[in-house]
């Protein structure tokens, strides 16, 4: 009966310690994005599904009112969209920025950075989507002292 009980605690223990293997690795590979937006918003709930079907985590936070987080970010506000999401390790993605670029951008060096946006709400972007509609837009780089330049070209 006590061989039972040790085997059935190792593994419980096995078991736990492999669960926060797991939610460590996911948290130091900056997957987990706190989206903040307001709690009607339709179009941030797509794009959230978007991220999360492309391997990230998106924590809701919903506010009233965004201003001051995007003051609080230092997002100008010709950068501003109507969501602001915040990585596990600083970086913001202000608007509805594709997956991809955001992977990429985590996996790169940029060390004058806030992050990436795409101003707006441009039709065909992630949680934008309207068939048949497609309005090409780029997606920002903002750098910490207020300037952006392009990141990338999305034609389609």
């Amino acid at each position: 009966m006590i061989k039972k009980f040790k085997y059935q605690l190792i593994l419980i223990s096995v078991t736990f310690s492999g669960t926060i293997f797991a939610l460590n690795e996911i948290l130091e590979n900056e997957k987990v994005l706190t989206v903040h937006k307001t709690p009607t918003c339709g179009c941030c709930k797509m794009w959230m599904k978007h991220v999360e079907k492309n391997g990230f985590i998106a924590k809701a936070k919903d506010h009233q009112n965004l201003m001051n987080i995007k003051d609080s970010f230092k997002i100008k506000p010709e950068y501003r969209s109507c969501h602001t999401s915040v990585s596990s390790n600083g970086y913001i993605f202000e608007g509805h920025i594709p997956s991809k670029y955001i992977d990429q951008f985590l996996s790169e060096e940029h060390p004058n950075a806030i992050g990436l946006s795409v101003p707006g709400m441009p039709l065909g972007s992630p949680g934008m989507e309207v068939e048949g509609m497609f309005t090409p837009y780029n997606v920002l780089i903002l750098f910490k002292d207020g300037t952006s330049d392009i990141y990338a070209e999305v034609k389609e």
